[in-house]
């Protein structure tokens, strides 16, 4: 993090001293259109933790702890408030003082954009939107979602869809690459007490490209969207614990290879070199998606599905296994390969009346995780030259921590981050579930809205550490947010939330949130004559 907001002030210092822009230096720029934004939070329950739905999906400033709050205050300026330039700039310092938190200090968001054309190039830890679904009332996304604290990353996007070139408006991408380093070093320290397995500096990548079927000039209702989102931890040193108590060190790849490997999957695992099998280096992941949107005036609906995979066979859905026998059973041999079944998925249903009152937003979403390519994992050998990869155990890895930051998934909360363990492992111990969730949303009045988020799950462990049977949790939240339109009250606004947990893979929670929100503009906007 200090590296990052050292070359964020960096930038902040080269655009400042810039020169004249159309008759507005950019120095007088970065001084106008500053918003800020400050919340009280507040939260109060019973139980072993925080109900899942007071602290998931707030991108990781929410606490785990039953009790705990926190004073939040930021001050942003958007790159597209400078719309007349070529050159747009845009920065961000959001901090907040918890207690009961991860830490005391909270460095949420600390960053500088910097777009040219649709371009666009961020420096540092900044909250990115959730893709192809409604982050309100959806469960989340898979591989990149909104759980978790951002990492400090350095990003070059297409935040807004591009219309691609010689196809008469019809097909538009957008899309972004990313590398970064995650921050949670000390929590797992805490967390583990270097008791099992942590891991030190792990750096980050992460890409995603979509593609919209749509006229980008006339209004058809209907729409196509399909993307790929691809993740991967890498670097890093490890420690794990051996059978004698002691602690191992690895020390995974930090030079030009490592990078490459964790952009086009391939190399192999500093412990394993050289051995019979080798895995791709590092925590590879990610996620297809499709959504079918059909938008009118009054109202839209739309459906979408994303298939999660954890590696390149389950990525493409076949694994090689035409290997020869005996001297040469380690030899291609023939082409057979392996198919696996196609059961892991999250299908959603979204509905919105865009001028509804005590009825404007529903979202319907059906998951299951409990195939991942199988129980079963055995490389050919000579004695036996069939091979199987199953076994592929979501967000979980044998050298990195898993697809955590903080503790917190940075994917689906529905996969119960590590900070539910009360062991001190940083692991998933329940990712082999079945689950339903529903979302409902309204705005009775200009003042009141709320929502509703409702899940249950079926919840199996893992195959390496299955449940002793099955387990069920509900998990509930109501939520209510008034928001004064009287010009004295202007930008303020107050919520309040109760959330309760039942069942027996978390256990039973119940808590009480109550926040009081003021944002507004600090200074005013200065735009080219």
């Amino acid at each position: 993090m200090r590296k990052i907001g050292i070359l964020s002030l960096l930038l902040l210092s080269a655009m400042s001293s810039h020169g004249q822009v159309g008759g507005d230096s950019v120095g007088s720029r970065l001084v106008s259109d500053i918003s800020y934004d400050a919340t009280l939070s507040g939260t109060f329950g019973a139980g072993d933790h925080t109900a899942v739905w007071l602290h998931s999906n707030r991108y990781g400033i929410a606490s785990g702890e039953t009790n705990s709050g926190y004073l939040r205050g930021g001050l942003f300026r958007p790159y597209n408030a400078d719309s007349l330039y070529k050159w747009r700039y845009g920065y961000g310092a959001d901090l907040a003082v918890a207690a009961n938190h991860s830490s005391t200090l909270i460095i949420q968001q600390l960053y500088v954009d910097v777009a040219w054309k649709k371009g666009l190039l961020t420096v540092g830890a900044k909250e990115q939107p959730l893709e192809l679904k409604d982050a309100r009332f959806s469960s989340g996304g898979q591989t990149l979602g909104v759980n978790a604290r951002p990492v400090p990353e350095i990003r070059l996007s297409l935040p807004e869809y591009w219309v691609v070139p010689y196809t008469k408006g019809w097909l538009q991408f957008k899309g972004h690459i990313a590398y970064g380093m995650m921050t949670d070093k000390n929590w797992q320290h805490d967390f583990t007490h270097k008791q099992s397995r942590y891991t030190d500096n792990v750096l980050y990548h992460s890409k995603a490209g979509y593609l919209r079927i749509k006229h980008a000039d006339y209004d058809y209702p209907l729409s196509l969207e399909a993307g790929l989102q691809m993740a991967c931890q890498f670097g890093g040193t490890t420690y794990t614990r051996l059978n004698n108590g002691e602690m191992m060190k690895i020390n995974s790849r930090k030079n030009f290879s490592a990078f490459w490997h964790a952009f086009i999957p391939g190399g192999s695992e500093v412990n394993e070199s050289g051995t019979a099998f080798e895995n791709t280096e590092g925590n590879n992941l990610g996620s297809y998606l499709v959504r079918v949107n059909y938008d009118k005036p009054n109202w839209h609906w739309a459906l979408y599905f994303e298939k999660y995979f954890e590696d390149q066979s389950g990525m493409f859905g076949v694994d090689y296994d035409g290997y020869g026998k005996g001297d040469n059973w380690d030899t291609h041999k023939k082409r057979k390969y392996f198919a696996y079944d196609f059961k892991d998925m999250m299908l959603g249903f979204e509905y919105e009346r865009k001028n509804g009152t005590w009825f404007r937003n529903l979202v319907i979403e059906y998951l299951y995780t409990k195939y991942q390519s199988g129980p079963v994992y055995h490389d050919h050998n000579k004695g036996r030259s069939d091979h199987l990869g199953g076994n592929d155990d979501f967000y979980n890895h044998s050298i990195y921590p898993g697809w955590e930051h903080w503790g917190e998934a940075i994917g689906s909360p529905l996969y119960y981050a590590p900070l539910y363990n009360d062991n001190g492992e940083v692991r998933f111990a329940n990712n082999r579930f079945t689950a339903f969730h529903l979302g409902v949303g309204g705005q009775p009045t200009d003042e009141i809205s709320y929502r509703f988020l409702g899940t249950w799950e079926c919840g199996l462990g893992t195959y390496r550490k299955p449940l002793s049977k099955k387990e069920h949790e509900l998990n509930f939240l109501a939520e209510c947010t008034y928001n004064p339109q009287s010009p004295k009250l202007r930008g303020w606004s107050a919520t309040a939330g109760v959330g309760l947990d039942v069942g027996g893979i978390i256990g039973d929670n119940f808590g009480v949130n109550v926040s009081v929100r003021k944002c507004g503009l600090l200074t005013g906007g200065k735009r080219r004559k």
